[in-house]
């Protein structure tokens, strides 16, 4: 039985029972398996009549949701092959894959998205969602097929990369890609939740509910890791809750109260910064208990606790840190991270709070996943071990070979690009990395991302900036430059200070060697977006576009640094 098998047994045992639910300002919008089931067959039925066939590719243009998650199924269904656009992508982008790609189908959720691809579609024909849902559920129930046979190597998705730099390239995982990594993830939640789960009343039936899990998603199913957490979710006793207004995330998550939810690092940094700027201005005993508590607890972390720190941390969790768990979620068991690394401190906030941090490591190319935190055995600041049946070591420049049933079988039309990064069996990631004695790992950085300095030197920039963004109040983003300049300096984006940026810089230069230094700032109070071209959908920088838009702004820098070398930095 293969996953998407799996998934319709698991549909039809649910059909009286919620599976997916949007969650709206006035209440959840929910379908049962048996109701989506029923859109998932309305929708093969469309397909069929629109004339794609086996292998066809359909792309899918829409935001999180019911539709869309019955969309992609009914495609998979038809052994045709889901091709998902980020709704949040450029129109010239869009079109650059559509033409890789070449659908037969563009399905768009409605009339203000199809217009932005509907130029580039090609071939395709272009329909909406009220089109594709328009036959009554009724009409469906009755009669639900199950998915076409595939095999094995068949692909199901093509996902296109973000594209930090270049052309995004065409991703097909297949069924054996997909079958392997949900066993994976089961295994891992399986694991957290062993802790217990909670019963309920069945809104549909009013029975008691047998043991569920609630899960909670804002990234878009897009994104192959947010993709396999949707299929993993279809096929345990889970309730999928989406959201649908980042504006409420804090209320929907209140609604929702999930056992767990995947993260990308910059969302976790946002959500620490509210807690402590709320307890700032609290203040009062409130914040006097945080502060003691929260310096506790680092000052245990790097060896140094002094005589009366158990008291300060055991009263801070019985009263602030306690509430605090409770306002993000009494039921929440851990926050999934992935995306990129997370800075170490934002890591230990959390599991300071009692909510463990679970970081995951990964690509497009190797189905999302290599590695995953163990539950039981976390350690801050690495990314866990490599999942089960998967081999990772490290190359040239340590550069992260992996090698499994996780991995691609290669680039969709690029036949040359697929020789690159697929040698002698191994995928070759780009990322830098380091495994300790105990198999966890940590991500040092991008290989092609290394700055070798004029003076020869090598230096990653992944962990200056890191450092960086936790030490500046307000910093949103953090760029390192300095390939073949003379020394190092770097771009921030955000509402900051000049003598905050100075002051954080004096602290980090005097603990890294010579040319780890940073000798220069540039201030830029707009943040990248992905509008601008400037960064990913997932957030990662664009450094060769972010370096061509400023390339003026960074000239100066050195320009500065040559007339006057013995100044520390110069800010904007």
């Amino acid at each position: 039985m293969n996953f998407l098998e799996a998934i319709w047994k698991r549909l039809e045992e649910w059909s009286d029972r919620h599976v997916v639910q949007e969650a709206r300002p006035e209440d959840f919008d929910c379908v049962s398996g048996g109701e989506l089931l029923a859109l998932i067959q309305s929708t093969r039925e469309f397909l069929r009549h629109a004339g794609v066939k086996p292998g066809d590719r359909v792309a899918l243009l829409a935001p999180n949701g019911i539709r869309w998650t019955a969309a992609d199924l009914a495609i998979l269904a038809e052994a045709a092959i889901a091709l998902p656009l980020n709704s949040r992508q450029a129109a010239g982008e869009l079109g650059v894959i559509l033409k890789d790609a070449d659908p037969v189908l563009l399905i768009a959720a409605d009339q203000a998205l199809a217009s932005i691809v509907s130029p580039n579609a090609g071939r395709a024909r272009v329909a909406l969602f009220d089109e594709v849902f328009a036959a009554p559920a009724a009409e469906t129930e009755a009669k639900i097929d199950p998915p076409r046979p595939l095999a094995a190597s068949d692909p199901v998705t093509l996902i296109y990369t973000s594209g930090t730099s270049g052309v995004p390239k065409g991703v097909p995982l297949t069924v054996a890609n997909v079958d392997h990594m949900l066993s994976c993830t089961r295994g891992r939640l399986d694991e957290l939740m062993r802790a217990g789960k909670h019963k309920g009343v069945d809104a549909t039936t009013g029975a008691l509910a047998e043991e569920t899990e609630n899960v909670f998603q804002y990234l878009p199913c897009c994104f192959a890791g947010s993709w396999i957490l949707l299929l993993t979710a279809l096929g345990r006793d889970a309730v999928l809750t989406f959201s649908i207004d980042l504006q409420r995330l804090s209320e929907e998550m209140s609604d929702v109260e999930p056992d767990y939810f995947l993260n990308v690092p910059i969302l976790l940094e946002r959500m620490r910064s509210g807690i402590e700027k709320k307890i700032e201005e609290r203040g009062g005993i409130a914040r006097r208990l945080f502060v003691a508590g929260r310096d506790a607890y680092f000052r245990g972390q790097i060896g140094k606790s002094e005589p009366l720190d158990g008291l300060r941390l055991g009263l801070a969790n019985f009263t602030v840190f306690s509430t605090i768990r409770k306002r993000l979620g009494p039921r929440l068991k851990a926050l999934i991270c992935g995306s990129a690394p997370l800075a170490v401190d934002t890591q230990l906030f959390f599991a300071m709070l009692g909510i463990p941090v679970l970081q995951v490591y990964g690509l497009t190319e190797t189905t999302a996943i290599c590695t995953l935190d163990d539950p039981a055995r976390v350690v801050a600041g690495r990314v866990g071990p490599a999942i089960p049946g998967i081999e990772m070591k490290l190359g040239d420049d340590k550069e992260i070979l992996v090698r499994g049933p996780n991995v691609f079988p290669g680039y969709w039309n690029r036949p040359e690009e697929t020789t690159r990064v697929l040698r002698d069996g191994w995928f070759h990631t780009g990322d830098q990395g380091e495994v300790d004695a105990n198999g966890n790992w940590r991500i040092i950085g991008r290989v092609k991302n290394l700055l070798i300095l004029s003076s020869g030197h090598n230096v990653p920039p992944e962990p200056l900036e890191d450092m960086l963004l936790g030490a500046i109040p307000g910093a949103q983003q953090a760029m390192v430059v300095g390939n073949d300049r003379p020394s190092l300096a770097v771009i921030i984006t955000g509402d900051v200070k000049s003598e905050d940026v100075q002051a954080a810089l004096d602290r980090m230069n005097s603990l890294l060697p010579h040319f780890e230094r940073i000798r220069a700032f540039h201030i830029r109070p707009e943040p990248f977006t992905i509008e601008s071209g400037l960064i990913t959908g997932m957030g990662k920088l664009r450094r060769d576009a972010i370096q061509a838009a400023l390339r003026d702004e960074i000239d100066r820098l050195y320009a500065t640094q040559a007339a006057a070398p013995d100044r520390k930095s110069a800010g904007a």
